[in-house]
């Protein structure tokens, strides 16, 4: 089923000797349940796509359809509703709010639309994030790896039918870096969520089923490096 198609993306910022070609007819689609990477250098268009896809910035040309649905049909008011039921956001910054624990900080998304949080669902996405003894503590009281776990279970509470991820494990070391991406790989399977990821870090693409990368606003596929 496919969830995710981009056809002839196009971004342009700035005119005349200024004028950038962010993206140029970035074209792809990704099936239910995919775990997609997207590689590429600083200022290569990798970010643009993740804000265009999501809705966060306009395109100049082109269409994204998510679930059927064209985001840029959309009113703004609109999108912004479909964009918070229908799409998780998982950034560098963790973007936590302080006074919530835990359990708040993850069923946020949820109340914004005045829906009563499954407790059921709540209790297995802290299981599967390892949150379970910490549902009752303040962002302050977790380490980096453990709020970015928090960030990827609010992203998941709203069963959205795309994640996107721009360098979830910028801001960890080493080891809670490959933590948390296989946590989002596991969390990605066992909700069967199409989960599109930007990293800069090859050693992170080892769990998507594809690798895209992006170079200078051109995007060109480099397969699938998991079984």
């Amino acid at each position: 089923m496919e969830i995710l198609k981009v056809e002839n993306l196009c971004k342009i910022y700035g005119t005349g000797e200024t004028r950038v070609e962010a993206l140029r007819q970035v074209s792809f689609s990704m099936e239910k349940g995919e775990f997609g990477a997207v590689v590429g250098e600083s200022g290569s268009g990798k970010s643009t796509l993740i804000n265009c896809i999501g809705g966060l910035d306009e395109a100049n040309a082109g269409k994204v359809l998510i679930g059927g649905r064209d985001v840029f049909a959309m009113g703004e008011d609109e999108r912004t509703v479909f964009r918070r039921q229908n799409i998780g956001f998982i950034f560098q910054s963790f973007h936590l709010i302080p006074e919530l624990n835990v359990e708040q900080n993850i069923i946020f998304p949820l109340l914004l639309d005045y829906k009563k949080p499954d407790q059921k669902r709540v209790d297995e996405i802290l299981e599967v994030l390892g949150l379970v003894n910490r549902r009752g503590f303040l962002p302050g009281q977790l380490s980096g790896g453990q709020q970015q776990r928090v960030a990827i279970g609010r992203a998941l509470i709203t069963r959205p039918a795309l994640v996107l991820a721009d360098e979830p494990t910028g801001n960890l070391d080493s080891r809670n870096s490959q933590e948390v991406m296989d946590l989002l790989h596991k969390a990605s399977r066992h909700y069967q969520q199409t989960v599109l990821m930007i990293t800069h870090n090859m050693n992170l693409t080892s769990s998507a089923d594809r690798v895209f990368r992006v170079t200078d606003g051109r995007l060109c596929e480099l397969g699938g490096v998991s079984e």
